[in-house]
Parts: structure tokens; C-alpha cells; sequence
């Protein structure tokens, strides 16, 4: 049986790429790339003449089978545009029908956006949480951040520079003015990590058009908890309720944030609203 090598391939500067991954870009039969021309100029730079053939989101279900068939006579490698194949991209798919048809998968580590925001953010790293893109909608994003607001974790996200702004301020809303590392075009020649509070970054990104790619790393939850006020935790209830966020993920967040007991907070909403109706 053969095998498939996952290949991390840079994710901004060529020079960031492994001579173990150089050498086994160049013995494989194939290379599967998410997009050829892109790696066509990998390959062209470090000289190496594998043929390439497409695997993408649009190509994954015609191609499996041309890539498993490489490997029934020996070894196929995956790429994705750049970083570490199989993250956020349907390379995971064909790790599984590689599994089930018995060949072997090895990854081959390198550049991963994710780890370099969060290794160079000044956050803790010892736990950390990577939910990939954020939902497109603000709905959806909201009701994503209020599932995980009262998590620990170092949290970590992708986005794309036309949603950074509206995704930040859900970010503060929601999470509250926690600290964040904004990374953006990670090992390219306009690197920056904006380090700071929540509402810094978006007073900072606002006055500049957001460019590139973006990675947020964003500090978890608060530990060391303070208990709020029946004032503040009112203040708190009719923003969110305001906001139209539902009531349930309102008094589970609220009720981790501000020290108060799920039901004592669920039952002082539910009164509230009573006297706005």
C-alpha cells in the first residue's frame, strides 16, 4: 500500500519550508494541490517537476479516486494553498478515504498560521481553543461567541480582512474588552500583530483598510472572577436581551461571567422582560 504525505508548505515567505518537505515533494508520484498554479510556483522556485493535480472543495469528490489510485502504486503527497494541509479545507476527507483503503498517512509538519499568531500573540498557550472562520452572519457569529464566552481557553480564529471590523465588534459585545493579538500577512514582507484590547484593535484596523489574511487570538475567560453588582449585572441583561440574543445563552453567559447562580440570573431576565411587555 502506499502513502500520503501531508505537506505544510509556507504561508508567506518560501524559505519556510522543510528539507524533509523539499525532498518528499520531489519522490512522490502526485501532488494534490488546492490550487496547482499557486503551488506551481513552489514547486517552480525549489525546481521540482512532480505532476500536480487539483484537489479542492469543487474537484474533491472526481479527484479522490485519481489520488488514491497514485497511491495503490506508491506515495501522493497534499498541499494546501499555504500552511498545514487538512485545516479548514476538505483534505480531511481524503485522509479518511486513504485510511479506509488501508494506505498510510504521514504528516510532514510545518508553517501553520494558527501556531504563529498564537505562539507570537503573548497569550497563554498551555490551552487553546481553534475554531477556524468565524460565521459569515452576525447572527451566527454572536450566538457562536455566547456558546464559548465563558471558556478559559485561548481562543483562536481565522477571518477575512471585509469582515475583520464587524467581527471585532462582536468580539467586545459579546466577549467583552478582552485582550487580542490581530495577526495579519504572518512571514510576508507587511507582517504586523496588533496587540492589545479588544477596542483598540478596532479604533486601530479603522483607521486603515484591513489587508490580507487574518488570525485573532483572543485571551479566554477570566478566572479569577469578580462577582458584579445586581446593578451591573442588569445593565448587562438589557444590553444582551437588546440585542436580541436568546435568553437561555444570556443567563448561561452572564451567569459565568458575573459570579451569579444560572438561575438566579434566568429568573431576574424573565422579570425584566415581564415589566417591558
Amino acid at each position: 500500500m502506499g502513502t500520503l504525505y501531508l505537506v505544510a508548505t509556507p504561508i508567506g515567505n518560501l524559505e519556510d519550508i522543510s528539507a524533509r518537505a523539499l525532498r518528499i515533494l520531489r519522490q512522490v508520484r502526485l501532488i494534490a494541490a488546492e490550487d496547482t498554479r499557486h503551488t506551481g510556483k513552489l514547486l517552480k522556485y525549489y525546481a521540482i517537476e512532480t505532476p500536480l493535480t487539483s484537489y479542492h472543495e469543487y474537484s474533491k469528490e472526481s479527484k479522490i479516486g485519481q489520488i488514491l489510485a497514485a497511491l495503490e502504486g506508491g506515495e501522493a503527497a497534499l498541499v494546501s494553498d499555504a500552511g498545514t494541509p487538512a485545516l479548514n479545507d476538505p483534505g480531511y476527507e481524503l485522509v479518511r478515504a486513504a485510511l479506509e483503503a488501508g494506505h498510510t498517512v504521514s504528516p510532514i509538519p510545518g508553517p501553520s498560521a494558527p501556531i504563529a499568531a498564537l505562539v507570537a500573540s503573548g497569550l497563554p498557550t498551555d490551552a487553546f481553543l481553534y475554531l477556524g472562520y468565524l460565521p459569515r452572519k452576525s447572527a451566527e457569529r454572536r450566538r457562536l461567541l455566547e456558546e464559548i464566552a465563558p471558556l478559559p481557553y485561548t481562543l483562536i480564529f481565522l477571518e477575512t480582512p471585509h469582515r475583520l471590523l464587524a467581527a471585532l465588534a462582536d468580539l467586545e459585545s459579546i466577549l467583552g474588552d478582552r485582550q487580542v493579538a490581530v495577526a495579519r500577512e504572518l512571514t510576508k514582507l507587511f507582517e504586523e500583530i496588533f496587540r492589545g484590547p479588544v477596542s483598540a484593535a478596532r479604533g486601530h484596523f479603522g483607521l486603515q483598510p484591513p489587508r490580507g489574511e487574518f488570525t485573532l487570538v483572543v485571551a479566554g475567560a477570566s478566572q479569577e472572577k469578580e462577582t458584579w453588582t445586581e446593578d451591573r449585572l442588569r445593565s448587562a441583561l438589557k444590553a444582551s436581551l437588546e440585542q436580541g440574543s436568546p435568553p437561555s445563552q444570556v443567563a448561561s453567559r452572564l451567569a459565568a461571567e458575573a459570579g451569579w447562580p444560572r438561575r438566579t440570573v434566568y429568573r431576574i431576565m424573565t422579570e425584566m422582560e415581564g415589566r417591558d411587555k
